[in-house]
């Protein structure tokens, strides 16, 4: 009776925000009845929750790693649940990291019972960081650029990327830095809708990924063997028009990407891709909720008639590795993946290919929480995501151990 209930977050409550960590609950009763919550506020002080309904060993003892949970937010053995399963009580809120600077904090309370959480008997905080030790955050405004430079300690070299993230524009670090502590020297790129870039700019440049790309290459950190690109969405597609006419872009990786350019046109030099044709009146809002269903929008990508729009990658020598999830409701990605890869397989390139059942569009670093549907901030509306809770998750964690693993085999 003496025995305290005792919450621990193994191999320690400090950790990155890609750890996967072990929760374990000491000092309980044998088959004692428990709910486990984890709580988190963001920056903008919104509430993300989960729960879930555990039993207890017959040592007392509770290991998230092998005990099922009966009910909750999720059912099973889920090591991570917790984590995955937050959930806002304002519907449509996407938990995002502004600040890396920062961590979140993770409030892990253990309750009485599977009845009214009234009784708390334990709890501990697990702190999750964006940024390793060591790594520095450096602000870059140096000629049209606007970005952030994350670099690992130490003299390297280490292989350099470049981070994109979509139409909804702003300047994205939490997978930037995330990477930077993974050992990747990594500039998390603006392109659009961020200070003086226009929210839809008339159309974007060439010249100014290039850019991009000489600065990058100019950092001593950072290993002469050639650069990476990683996007999503919108970001995915720019990846691919990157490395098919930059020439120092070895590899690339597009997450729910697409093989022609969308909604802006490219201007190189001496050529314009122009976008893909689409019809917003191809859009179905729905009545009740009001949400947004983009996925018919865009034109017949098998017409020849948009085949100007393409992205020529079957030129390009760099490697590609393309993701997706299956419940893409935002947009095919998979078809217009398959389209890529088939191209590139035609003539003879090195391509690797993964489409997730049951994941959504935004396939993001693992542990943050599936976001079916959220705000988009350039079209002001609400836009579907898709995706199903657990087989997202599944997916995040798989994506980004292939992410890495691509750019260390390829860099």
């Amino acid at each position: 009776a003496g025995m305290a209930v005792r919450v621990s977050v193994l191999p320690s409550a400090r950790c990155l925000f890609d750890d996967p960590v072990y929760i374990r609950v000491a000092g309980l009763r044998p088959q004692q009845p428990v709910t486990l919550r984890a709580s988190l506020v963001d920056e903008s002080g919104e509430l993300f929750q989960s729960h879930a309904l555990y039993r207890a060993g017959s040592s007392g003892e509770l290991d998230l790693s092998r005990s099922p949970a009966f009910g909750g937010s999720y059912l099973g053995v889920e090591p991570m649940g917790l984590l995955w399963a937050l959930q806002s009580k304002t519907p449509y809120k996407r938990l995002a990291k502004r600040n890396v600077l920062t961590p979140f904090c993770v409030d892990l309370e253990v309750y009485e019972g599977h009845g009214d959480m009234s009784h708390l008997l334990g709890k501990c905080t697990n702190e999750r960081w964006f940024l390793g030790e060591g790594v520095k955050r450096i602000s870059v405004r140096e000629g049209r650029l606007k970005a952030t430079l994350f670099l690992p300690p130490g003299p390297g070299p280490f292989p350099g990327l470049i981070d994109l993230y979509g139409s909804g524009g702003g300047l994205i670090e939490y997978r930037a830095s995330l990477l930077a502590s993974r050992g990747f020297v990594t500039l998390a790129l603006a392109y659009m809708s961020f200070e003086d870039i226009p929210a839809m700019p008339e159309f974007l440049e060439l010249s100014y990924f290039e850019e991009v790309l000489n600065f990058l290459q100019k950092q001593k950190q950072v290993k002469d063997t050639g650069i990476g690109v990683l996007g999503l969405s919108k970001g995915g597609d720019l990846a691919l028009s990157m490395a098919t006419f930059l020439p120092d872009i070895k590899a690339a990786v597009s997450i729910s990407g697409s093989s022609f350019n969308s909604f802006i046109p490219l201007k190189g030099d001496g050529f314009t891709i122009p976008p893909h044709p689409y019809d917003l009146g191809r859009m179905k809002i729905s009545d009740e909720s009001g949400l947004v269903d983009f996925s018919d929008v865009l034109d017949d990508h098998m017409d020849p008639a948009t085949w100007d729009c393409r992205i020529p990658v079957e030129r390009s020598l760099a490697k590609f590795l393309f993701l997706s999830g299956l419940d893409d409701m935002n947009w095919k990605s998979d078809l217009y993946c398959r389209d890529a890869v088939q191209r590139l397989q035609q003539h003879g390139r090195e391509v690797e290919f993964y489409s997730y059942a049951g994941a959504g569009h935004l396939l993001e670093p693992p542990y943050l929480p599936l976001c079916q549907v959220s705000i988009h901030r350039v079209l002001g509306m609400f836009v579907h995501w898709g995706g199903q809770w657990r087989e997202h998750a599944k997916a995040q964690e798989d994506a980004w151990h292939r992410i890495q693993a691509f750019f260390w085999q390829h860099l």
